[in-house]
Formats: structure tokens, sequence, C-alpha cells
């Protein structure tokens, strides 16, 4: 494996053994990656996160909290932070649960250093990638945001398949007009070519 510069990327664990998550924060500390420790959700909650690529290790059995509950109450608030699970009581049904609802990994301990970095490595990937088609698409959209109503009408029926003629037919106006506002959407979207245009369209769900 290629090593990857993780050292913009941080590291939340929510643990309550204090000797395990100052344990896991040097071991990651020492291989260039920052860390956030808490002992409890409370407390990892009451900090602001931080807007680079991140993950969160997980203890599943918490004073207070159920770790697997938390996930799910992260899940249907929308937010996109990879979790590793951590678990010293785990069974089947827990990690399939955990696993189903999104996890990257769930670690019964003890687990091995590299096991752990292994875990921590794919969901850095993994939120780093999706940070990247998160800002594809926010740019994708401030480009939208500039068509015309007439220019976004026809870039999604274009996408839709149609020819010009059949859009000309469809919105009531001429071929050649069509062809203008087409290709006024195409240089306001930055699309090098009709395909470009697709799939943006795609990825907006015009399409």
């Amino acid at each position: 494996m290629n090593p990857i510069d993780y050292s913009d990327a941080l590291v939340y664990i929510v643990d309550d053994e204090d000797a395990l998550r100052g344990a896991i924060s040097s071991l990651l500390r020492s291989v260039g990656m920052q860390v956030a420790g808490y002992a409890s959700v409370a407390e990892f909650l009451a900090q602001p996160r931080r807007e680079t690529p991140s993950c969160l290790l997980l203890d599943v059995r918490l004073q207070g909290v159920n770790g697997l509950d938390f996930q799910a109450e992260l899940n249907r608030e929308g937010v996109a932070l990879p979790i590793i699970f951590m678990t010293g009581h785990g069974d089947i049904p827990m990690s399939v649960r955990a696993m189903k609802a999104g996890a990257v990994d769930f670690l019964a301990k003890p687990f091995r250093d590299q096991d752990l970095l292994d875990a921590i490595h794919a969901a850095l990937a993994a939120d780093r990638e999706r940070r990247l088609r998160d800002q594809a698409l926010n740019g994708l959209n401030e480009r939208y945001a500039t068509l015309t109503p007439r220019e976004r009408e026809i870039m999604a029926l274009a996408a839709r398949g149609l020819m010009n003629k059949q859009i000309a037919g469809e919105v009531g106006t001429s071929e050649i007009t069509v062809k203008i506002h087409r290709g006024n959407a195409m240089r306001k979207m930055e699309a090098k070519t009709f395909a470009d245009l697709v799939r943006m369209a795609e990825a907006l769900g015009l399409a």
C-alpha cells in the first residue's frame, strides 16, 4: 500500500476507558494523524467539528448512551462521519446492525494496531472522497444557479435524450433558439462536451 498523507485529517475517539483512549491517541499521533479524544458522547457533541477529512472511533457501550443508538442519531441528522466501532462485548447481531447502518468496521477489543490503522485509513479515504464529491456538487449547483429558467428547462430535456427539434416542439420555440440556449447552458456549466452536460444534469437530479 502506498503511503498516504493524513496530516490534514482528524480522528475522533469516544471511549470512556482513559488508558485505551490514551494508547490509541499515542499510536495515531506516532503515524502523523491528528486526534481528539472524549470520554463521552456528550463531550464529543459539546465541541465543534472541524471541516476536514475525519472519522469517529466509537465504543459500543458508553455511560449514558449506546454507541449504536448514537450512530442511528447521527444518521437521522444527516451527519456523514465514518464510524469505526470498538467493543469488548461485541457479538454478531451488534456488528451486523452497525455495518448495515454504514459503519466502516467493527473491532473487538483487544485489536491489533494494524487492524485499527487499516480501518482508519479506509474511513478517512472514504470521507475525503465524499468531501470532494460534495465540493464538486456545490460547484455544479453554483453554476446551475446562473442559468436562466429556459436554459435550465432545455438542459433537463436534452439530458433526457430529446433532440433539438423535439425540445423545440416541447417548449414552443424554434430549433435555432434551442441550440442557442443549449450552447449557453454548456458554457455556463463549463461542460466541454454534451456528454459532460448530461452527466452534470444527472448529478443535479435533472435527468
